[in-house]
């Protein structure tokens, strides 16, 4: 039982079966109320850990919402570390300013501690809520809208021509492409490794989401008789007295090398009666190689977006879950009031084969919350760039030279899904 900030006393508890439906009706009015498909609403009944959720209650009342599912989180040097996803965060507007969201945030790391896992990870709807309990942006996504009658592909790599793209109905090569994503998940910071059942979120099509597009349509493509790779589109037509001016809307692709990315990128670029090519959804990493093939990126109006929001929960275990580009062996002065665990000094050492992170007494060589070690930690954010922020403070000078250097990961973090 917890109290408010008006004295009225709320009943914070795991999430039981029979509660699930008022549980997410509470959800789904506090992010507009617009009613989900019958396909949706039970995948995600399917994929919620009933023992890993919480709700708040006003006696019959679900005022509050948060769940965590179980994820293994790619970081760099390919190791996936089981990380707790933060998701369906919602808080009843009759309910606001009283508490109950840190009530939730406070069960909820103290139990992500508990279960050993050393990461936190969620995307937010609304980014400005959650550096206050320690998240840090960390990995971000680049979305364009590409004049496909303006821009042409160009330098296409080698071996593109023999990569045969080919329709398909996206259940019917599902496994095929899951393997694809498999394969790729070690490769790149902020992938998460596919639990059973969330495959089939790749395939959700519900018309009320088509704003006036195809169903899914799908292409893979193969070498030699191996799939190497995917894409899943819509198509959204359109006409104009001078013509068609349809769109390409490319929800998700992968690939397994730059000769089949090119394909299925230039399959995308000449698709019939359209004009343009829409990236959407969780968009593309931020150094994807297609900003090289186009012939004019202004014509692609590329627009960043954050994306992934990491917090250390065991900070030592978070920092040696991952691997260091280049040798580093800095003392950290970390402050963490949410987590007050994780709050003091930290030696860490490491290189790329691996790093040791422990309480010291020794002299800090540079200061920082916890905060800026989460957008730091897949390699996406550089440290450099918080303390020129004024977010990171150097305390030795090259020290934060040194360990900027060090955590940054060779591939921009990318989360190719949300949750």
């Amino acid at each position: 039982m917890a109290t408010d900030a008006t004295g009225s006393a709320h009943d914070l508890r795991v999430l039981r079966q029979d509660d699930w439906d008022k549980w997410y009706e509470t959800l789904i009015r506090g992010f507009g109320g617009v009613p989900e498909s019958a396909e949706e609403r039970e995948l995600w009944n399917s994929l919620t850990e009933l023992d890993r959720s919480l709700g708040v209650w006003d006696g019959d009342e679900c005022v509050g919402t948060a769940g965590a599912f179980s994820f293994r989180l790619t970081v760099p040097g390919g190791a996936a570390v089981p990380a707790a996803g933060v998701t369906m965060v919602s808080v009843a507007a009759t309910h606001r300013r009283r508490g109950v969201l840190t009530s939730m945030m406070r069960r909820q790391l103290d139990d992500v501690r508990a279960w050993g896992e050393p990461l936190a990870v969620l995307t937010a709807s609304e980014p400005a809520i959650y550096g206050r309990f320690g998240y840090g942006s960390a990995a971000f996504q680049l979305n364009a809208e590409i004049d496909t009658t303006r821009v042409r592909l160009t330098s296409l790599p080698a071996g593109t021509d023999d990569v045969r793209v080919r329709y398909a109905v996206p259940a019917d090569v599902l496994d095929v492409c899951e393997a694809v994503y498999a394969r790729l998940v070690p490769t790149r910071p902020g992938m998460l490794a596919r639990q059973p059942g969330w495959e089939r979120l790749g395939l959700l099509d519900p018309e009320s989401e088509r704003e006036g597009a195809s169903p899914l349509q799908c292409v893979v493509a193969e070498r030699d008789g191996e799939t190497v790779g995917y894409a899943r589109y819509r198509i959204k037509p359109g006409w104009e007295a001078s013509g068609p001016n349809g769109t390409v809307i490319l929800e998700n692709s992968a690939a397994l090398d730059p000769a089949a990315d090119a394909a299925l990128w230039r399959f995308l670029f000449g698709i019939d009666l359209t004009s343009s090519l829409a990236v959407r959804g969780r968009g593309r990493p931020v150094d994807d190689a297609w900003r090289h093939w186009v012939s004019d990126i202004r014509r692609c109006r590329p627009r960043l977006g954050d994306s992934l929001y990491v917090r250390p929960v065991e900070l030592g275990a978070a920092l040696e879950a991952r691997t260091y580009q280049a040798p580093v062996d800095v003392v950290f002065e970390v402050e963490d009031a949410f987590c007050p665990w994780n709050s003091g000094r930290w030696r860490l050492s490491g290189d790329a084969k691996g790093a040791s992170c422990e309480r010291t007494a020794d002299a800090a060589d540079v200061a920082l919350s916890v905060r800026e070690l989460g957008a730091a930690y897949l390699g996406g954010v550089s440290l450099a760039s918080l303390g020129a922020a004024g977010r990171v403070r150097e305390v030795r000078q090259g020290a934060l030279a040194e360990a900027s250097l060090g955590f940054g990961a060779g591939v921009a973090p990318w989360l190719p899904y949300n949750f």
